[in-house]
This record gives structure tokens, C-alpha cells and sequence, in this order.
């Protein structure tokens, strides 16, 4: 039995209407509707919600239909990597930072009579900002690559 013909006779045991069950599942009438006709899967959360609701396991709602099985799957995979994609977006805005302020002290310097001198040395305000960019977004391009290959 597939998963919106399942929820649909848990539904009617209940003698629950459409509505009924999208109230307590705080989703619309039409998602309820479309996840009956299997015209789309609720999220995992609700899977979850469904499973107690109704009192049956999450594994007879999933192992009812291997499309919900797959969505379930593809949705946990798009939580795998939220740490490195995280560490890639905060080297990439390091760069970016760094070359503003490169940026900043170089027009203040032309336009000003201050002088201001960037501590570090000229290696690291040359290309710093180049090799935390360009290494931010290689490492999110691997990252991205390796998602859609999972």
C-alpha cells in the first residue's frame, strides 16, 4: 500500500475529514488532499506526526512507498554537510573583508593625508583575500559535487 492510500484509511478509521487532519497536522486541506492522490510527500516531520497520530510506525508509513522512501533520504542528505558549507561561506566572506579593508585603507591613503599601513605584510593583503575566496568556492563547488553524487 502506498503512503497516501495508507494515510487515507487511517484517516476514514478515525473518521477524520481532510480538514480534521490537516488542523492537527497544522498543514493545509490541499497538502493533505495532493499527499492522499500521491501528488506530493510531506516532510519528515510530518511523517513523524503521522506516526503518532495515527499509532503506526514510521517504518510501515516509509516502507509503504519507496518514493516517500527516497524524498525521505534526499531531504536528510541536504542536512549532511550544512557545517562545511557554513565553514566555506565564512572563508569566503573572510576574503571578501579582507580585500574591503585592503580597499578601504588604499583610498583613504590616496585620498587623505593619512598614511595607514596594513600589519601583516604584503603577501598576505596581496593574495589573502584571493586564496580564501578562490578557496571557499572550490571547496563548495567539491561540496556540491559530492551532494549530488550522494
Amino acid at each position: 500500500m502506498i503512503f497516501g492510500e495508507k494515510l487515507k484509511t487511517e484517516r476514514k478509521k478515525k473518521e477524520w475529514s481532510q480538514e480534521e487532519l490537516a488542523a492537527k497536522l497544522f498543514v493545509s486541506r490541499q497538502s493533505v488532499s495532493k499527499w492522499e492522490n500521491g501528488q506530493n510527500y510531506p516532510s519528515i516531520e510530518v511523517i513523524i506526526n503521522v506516526s503518532d497520530l495515527f499509532g503506526v510506525t514510521i517504518d510501515e508509513l516509509l516502507r509503504s512507498d519507496e518514493e516517500l522512501t527516497k524524498k525521505v533520504i534526499r531531504d536528510g542528505k541536504k542536512l549532511a554537510y550544512p557545517g562545511l558549507k557554513l565553514i566555506f561561506d565564512v572563508l569566503f566572506l573572510a576574503g571578501v573583508v579582507l580585500l574591503a579593508i585592503k580597499l578601504g585603507v588604499l583610498l583613504l591613503n590616496k585620498l587623505t593625508p593619512l598614511d595607514i599601513t596594513l600589519f601583516g605584510g604584503k603577501f598576505l593583503w596581496n593574495f589573502g583575500s584571493l586564496f580564501l575566496m578562490v578557496g571557499a568556492g572550490i571547496g563548495s563547488g567539491i561540496l556540491k559535487e559530492k551532494y549530488k553524487k550522494d
